[in-house]
């Protein structure tokens, strides 16, 4: 899907909508028309500017019309945005496709797939790990197999088994890496191309990318990147039970298999996260049911409401962000239409017509800009392998600034704009990608640049402090799965 939609926007309701929308894009329609009130989506939408500021994009669907849809810029409805395990879901579905070709069974015990990766003498625990198993995260290990060397299958099933499968809940993402490969085995397909033709094309989900291992599968856990819409689409598949355009793409007992709870995994009523847990999917408080990723990748699916909620972000608490969907916008489903109020709409299609990450706030040049402008810091050898850096005014009216970087004898170009985001590519911290960036100077002495990868939840803030002819450099991440600050670098000038 390659819909004509402005970054920063959109929101669209109405018959205008409906001729706007893309062939193989959800249906538009006002809020209101639907039984959802615009001022709940307004007060979502507000709140997660104000308290949780690291949201990328957001997409409410009732009755299977988009009532609501917002991209905060420099993040756009064109770009894919990485799930991480909210590939876990795509993954089961997957699996239960492959078991109504009859090329597998839940109940079948996993050794059977992989009997050259299998331990000379597997343990008893080990022989009666089945499918269903890995699909509910009960396989009796109790610490994650780790997923390094030429072959993950074979360290996985090495890892040893103290517990029962099926009586110890353990969320890991190996086992998904499991179900994929076991796919694999059966199909001689990567979940990624046989799920291509099963769902990704008949709903309309364009180009999807998903990693795979040194042995060539589906990494299944995490890995996958599609769109919003994408993401709104699986989960109004699943709201549809499996049905899609008049065919059943997926089996209604599969779905109804996968996103029942199949294993408990906590008592805390206050946590979306003890709720049980389906076949690769997560029960959630209010008769909801959802797949999620890491740092904030949301398909939240409320059978109850007959409504979708797509989120993609870069949160550290997730928690949080499920608690402001049901604190704003879950009491503004109604059981029937509502009356056309304009102002609130028109207050709602404004703020999500301007919605933006927040961007360093400063002066574009100052003193300290003048006399570093174009000079030279050079580094000592470095675990980011950053060598020197240069700032000069760039721009029509020098408002933005460059920051050229020789990063591995490679060099590279931040252009950040002034109260706005300019696009480029980078290699900072992680591999070279599509990137934004903005910046300023926050201080009589320091330029701040915040540069986001605008496929992924993540963004990187780089402090650059000048000391006469001394540089010094900090490096921090919003989220991560280990630190999310580096060592402080220390450059001198030519």
């Amino acid at each position: 899907m390659k819909t004509t939609i402005l970054a920063g926007l959109v929101a669209c309701w109405g018959a205008a909508c409906l001729g706007a929308a893309p062939a193989k894009g959800l249906p538009r329609s006002s809020p209101e028309e639907q039984g959802v009130s615009s001022s709940a989506i307004l007060a979502f939408v507000e709140a997660a500017d104000r308290d949780i500021d690291a949201l990328h994009s957001v997409i409410v669907v009732r009755h299977g019309h988009v009532v609501a849809e917002g991209w905060w810029t420099p993040y756009d409805a064109e770009s894919r945005h990485e799930l991480y395990s909210l590939s876990k879901s795509f993954t089961s579905t997957a699996v239960g496709l492959a078991v109504a070709e009859g090329k597998l069974s839940v109940d079948d015990e996993i050794l059977k797939f992989f009997p050259d990766e299998a331990p000379s003498e597997p343990s008893k625990n080990l022989k009666s790990m089945r499918v269903s198993d890995l699909l509910r995260m009960s396989t009796g290990q109790q610490t994650e197999p780790g997923r390094t060397g030429s072959n993950w299958a074979k360290s996985f099933l090495a890892q040893p088994v103290p517990f029962k499968p099926g009586t110890h809940f353990l969320y890991h993402t190996s086992a998904t890496y499991m179900l994929s490969a076991t796919v694999q085995k059966v199909t001689g397909l990567t979940v990624l191309d046989y799920l291509k033709p099963r769902l990704f094309e008949p709903l309309g989900i364009e180009d999807p990318t998903w990693g795979i291992s040194p042995e060539g599968v589906s990494l299944g856990g995490y890995g996958l990147s599609v769109r919003t819409e994408d993401i709104a689409k699986f989960g109004q598949l699943y709201l549809q039970k499996g049905k899609w355009d008049g065919k059943q793409l997926v089996p209604e007992s599969w779905v109804e298999a996968a996103t029942a709870r199949q294993t408990s995994n906590g008592s805390n009523p206050k946590s979306d996260w003890d709720q049980g847990y389906g076949y690769q999917f997560w029960r959630c408080r209010h008769g909801a049911y959802r797949g999620d990723g890491a740092f904030g990748q949301y398909c939240i699916v409320l059978p109850e409401q007959d409504a979708v909620i797509a989120i993609t972000s870069g949160v550290k608490d997730m928690q949080a962000v499920l608690d402001l969907v049901w604190d704003k916008l879950l009491p503004g489903f109604k059981t029937s239409p509502l009356a056309t109020d304009d102002e609130a709409r028109d207050k709602l299609r404004h703020a999500l017509t301007n919605l933006k990450m927040k961007t360093p706030e400063g002066p574009a040049s100052n003193a300290t800009a003048e006399k570093v402008s174009g000079k030279k810091y050079v580094f000592d050898s470095n675990p980011r392998k950053i060598e020197s850096i240069v700032l000069t005014p760039a721009g029509k009216d020098n408002d933005d600034v460059a920051i050229a970087m020789k990063i591995d004898g490679e060099d590279r170009r931040i252009r950040c704009g002034k109260g706005s985001w300019r696009r480029g590519r980078l290699a900072l911290l992680r591999p070279e990608q599509p990137t934004a960036a903005a910046g300023a100077w926050t201080g009589d002495d320091t330029y701040t640049a915040k540069v986001c990868f605008v496929e992924t939840p993540f963004n990187a803030t780089l402090t650059l402090k000048f000391d006469g002819d001394t540089l010094l450099l900090d490096i921090g991440s919003n989220v991560g799965f280990g630190p999310t600050r580096q060592p402080q670098l220390k450059g001198k000038a030519e």
